[in-house]
């Protein structure tokens, strides 16, 4: 870049956010759009894999185990080499295996067993009798499920959604590491490649304020859905 000191390759903190700005909300864009897929596929996934447990409304130990082994595989691998392992998966769904899209689906794989993990844990929260009384009331398993289950752990999912943001926050940095874009990548070819002591500083405040903040809005959504 021609602005780039050529003294200390730093560039000038003046110029910094012409680059950390479209790089920030190339994150955004990683993050908003995993985050939808991991809710709608998620979610559901949580819900039967807590329902199919012996604490459910209808247990099946064989789509329990299935399911369960799904998550825990999806869970085990660490995200730089899940990146890695499903690179002709991601091609074959994006064309690609660099730039946001294909940032996307690693981060999406990876994303829905988590917060299905999340899910689950958060529905087990629920007491017991509350779902047995929705039961008795003449509910069905949807009706439960909806109006009982989820209503009572709202508090909870509103956290887990907390947790799930942050981690796909940190995915979406770790992701820049093979040019999906975003703060990660401009944390990697400035800051590390380019000895860029200003860019590498200014991304790593970046995502600490926004990491706070994500915590700090979850908390706050936490406790005013909280009875």
């Amino acid at each position: 870049m021609n602005y780039l000191a050529l003294d200390d390759f730093s560039t000038p903190w003046l110029k910094v956010p012409d680059l950390l700005l479209p790089a920030y909300g190339e994150t955004w864009v990683m993050v908003g759009v995993t985050m939808v897929l991991v809710v709608l596929i998620g979610t559901p996934a949580g819900i039967i894999l807590h329902n199919t447990s012996t604490l459910g409304l209808f247990p099946n130990p064989r789509v329990f185990t299935v399911l369960n082994t799904v998550v825990n595989v999806g869970r085990s691998l660490p995200f730089l080499i899940l990146m890695a392992a499903i690179i002709p998966v991601t091609r074959f769904l994006v064309g690609t295996t660099i730039g946001i899209a294909a940032a996307i689906v690693p981060m999406t794989v990876a994303g829905i067993p988590f917060f299905a993990r999340l899910v689950q844990n958060a529905l087990r929260e629920v007491r017991s009798d509350v779902t047995d009384m929705g039961l008795v009331s003449g509910g069905s398993h949807v009706q439960v499920i909806r109006s009982v289950q989820l209503s009572e752990a709202l508090p909870a999912l509103a956290g887990a959604l907390t947790v799930n943001t942050i981690a796909m926050i940190e995915y979406s940095a770790i992701a820049g590491s093979i040019g999906a874009g975003g703060v990660g990548h401009l944390a990697i070819t400035y800051g590390y490649n380019r000895f860029d002591d200003n860019i590498m500083i200014a991304t790593v405040i970046a995502l600490i304020i926004t990491i706070q903040l994500v915590q700090f809005t979850g908390d706050r959504v936490v406790r005013a859905l909280t009875r």
